[in-house]
């Protein structure tokens, strides 16, 4: 059986070199002859060669012949074809030598990735680690371990995409959060990056499928006063320090007390009340946060009285907008390449 092995990769390199060289229809049927001939072909005297084996070895021995067979005329036909192609009439036009060139693009990322790597790396320089998990979630991870009531408004089928009773796309990448704080105990330091779901009419400012980075840091002593921080020094890596940072009160399920994060409008400055990024209020909203609700920590086996913690989450997609002074969130999407090129 090696012998066999060894004659078929000796032919199948002699035929590809032969191959290589063929300049005419003659030379491509002593090829088809030295192969394939009926008396001396080397198919034929390796089937020949079959009756040498033992019983058990004949079903191996010829299928591996006939693969190689099966190799040699498919590249005799392809030879065939390329040799016997009727070459395209060249065109009558004469080429102007005085238009410009033709531009060649090279790819690159598309721009919503790069800023999504952008946002990664700051946070790893801050000492985060990077968690990830399922973009279809259960119930439980996705609204009741996270503190919302089973009459909260996302778990109608109205704003979120069901696959069935219990199984929904998930409408935030919060559920991370609670698969890492069962597998770990604090201390916990980690960002959740991933695409969400939520149903509702596109604008310019919402889609129905995003990009979301949240993250999570529980340990003892934790307060506010390190949320505000932590954003704030997020915020100025990525802006350069030219930003202009508000924060106000707000409500998640999840965080008690919480807060939105807005920053300075970049497409308007303020000045623009029919802007369509910022309604004409000069603020976008960034992030959501607040300190991780005790009944959260209980759902994890977490005892909120060592331990506290703070949760936020941005939309990539929106911060990506603002950053690259983008009118429309829909853009990124259009695929158009005269669009896409200006971030290469």
């Amino acid at each position: 059986m090696e012998d066999l092995k060894r004659k078929i990769e000796e032919y199948t390199v002699q035929f590809d070199e032969i191959a290589l060289n063929l300049e005419d229809a003659q030379s491509l049927q002593d090829l088809r002859n030295q192969y394939l001939g009926r008396k001396k072909g080397y198919v034929t005297l390796l089937l020949e060669g079959l009756k040498n084996f033992p019983p058990e070895q004949k079903r191996e021995a010829g299928q591996m012949i006939n693969d190689f067979k099966n190799h040699i005329q498919d590249r005799l036909q392809s030879l065939k074809d390329k040799l016997t192609a009727t070459p395209a009439p060249a065109s009558e036009e004469k080429m102007d030598l005085t238009l410009p060139g033709r531009r060649l693009y090279w790819g690159s990322h598309h721009p919503l990735l790069r800023f999504n790597q952008k946002v990664i790396c700051i946070f790893l320089n801050m000492g985060f680690s990077v968690e990830s998990g399922p973009e279809v979630e259960t119930d439980y991870y996705n609204f009741e371990a996270l503190n919302f009531s089973a009459h909260h408004p996302s778990r109608d089928e109205g704003d979120t995409f069901y696959i069935n009773d219990d199984l929904l796309l998930r409408t935030h990448t919060s559920p991370v959060q609670i698969r890492v704080m069962e597998k770990r105990k604090p201390p916990i330091q980690v960002i959740n990056p991933g695409k969400v779901f939520r149903r509702g009419h596109p604008d310019s400012s919402h889609l129905p499928i995003l990009f979301q980075v949240e993250g999570l840091v529980v340990d003892h002593g934790i307060t506010f006063s390190h949320l505000k921080g932590t954003l704030e020094c997020f915020l100025k890596a990525l802006y350069k320090d030219k930003i202009k940072i508000r924060w106000r009160p707000s409500y998640f399920p999840f965080t008690e007390p919480s807060a939105a994060v807005d920053i300075g409008c970049h497409v308007c400055a303020g000045e623009d009340k029919n802007c369509s990024v910022c309604g004409g209020t000069g603020w976008v909203e960034i992030f959501g946060a607040g300190m991780v609700d005790p009944q959260v920590f209980k759902n994890v086996n977490i005892d909120p009285e060592k331990f506290s913690g703070f949760a936020f989450g941005m939309a990539v997609d929106r911060t990506a907008m603002l950053y690259y002074q983008i009118p429309d969130l829909r853009l990124f999407y259009e695929n158009d390449l005269r669009f896409i090129r200006q971030f290469q």
